[in-house]
């Protein structure tokens, strides 16, 4: 282990705390069988270990990724939220750098908080200017959270005004058989419809009876109370 890794992990270990961490392993579903099987976890809350990035900062890649591949769930976002940090202040070159090695390790992007801070980050922002076919790659991937990650990285886009995405997946994952990937797709569609509610509802007139309950509900869920039960009970 590099002394880097080994005082970042000692530097965790004494922000622990056993019943964040028992509470975690609950929240983050790591039961037999559930999404989250097996993670362990330390007990530190993410804003504390965002006020830790900036002391962490320039640490070299290859010691980022070996921390990228800790058992614990805390440390594995740490990592994650320092790759955000170097692709955010780094030049072009770095970044493609950042973004491949993301996507090289996936394997460790293995839950829903993991994916939502970086994706957006590491996927969407590099791939705003470029050729965006990765995101259908990884939408048709067989893991979970690759097709989360192809989902949230179109987080980027939306807030620019980009909405053509997050439509074309949004479609391909109607028939997705994974709650986590139901959730995302509605989350992003209301995202969406804050910015161009014409833009949702034209989805959501062609697809909302076919669409999983919670993608729907998620997108729907700003919606004035009268015209969200219209969707839910088929009047539209």
């Amino acid at each position: 282990m590099h002394p880097i890794v080994r005082q970042i992990k000692e530097h965790l270990a004494q922000l622990a705390n056993e019943s964040i961490a028992e509470h975690s392993q609950r929240f983050f579903k790591t039961g037999p069988g559930q999404y989250g099987e097996g993670d362990q976890f330390l007990g530190i809350r993410v804003p504390v270990l965002r006020k830790l990035v900036p002391q962490y900062q320039e640490m070299p890649l290859e010691q980022v990724l070996e921390l990228l591949k800790s058992p614990y769930h805390e440390e594995r976002l740490f990592a994650l939220l320092l790759l955000v940090r170097q692709f955010s202040r780094g030049d072009a070159s770095k970044q493609k750098l950042l973004h491949q090695a993301y996507l090289e390790h996936t394997t460790y992007v293995n839950n829903w908080d993991l994916v939502d801070s970086s994706a957006e980050h590491l996927v969407g922002a590099y791939l705003v200017t470029r050729d965006r076919s990765l995101l259908y790659r990884l939408a048709k991937s067989k893991s979970l959270w690759e097709r989360r990650i192809a989902v949230i990285a179109t987080f980027y886009f939306i807030k620019r005004n980009d909405y053509q995405d997050i439509l074309q997946i949004a479609e391909l994952l109607l028939a997705d058989p994974e709650d986590l990937i139901h959730k995302a797709v509605g989350w992003m569609l209301r995202e969406l419809g804050k910015r161009e509610l014409k833009v949702e509802e034209d989805f959501l007139q062609k697809h909302y009876q076919h669409m999983p309950r919670t993608m729907l509900r998620y997108a729907i869920e700003k919606f004035e109370k009268e015209k969200r039960l219209d969707y839910l009970h088929n009047r539209i």
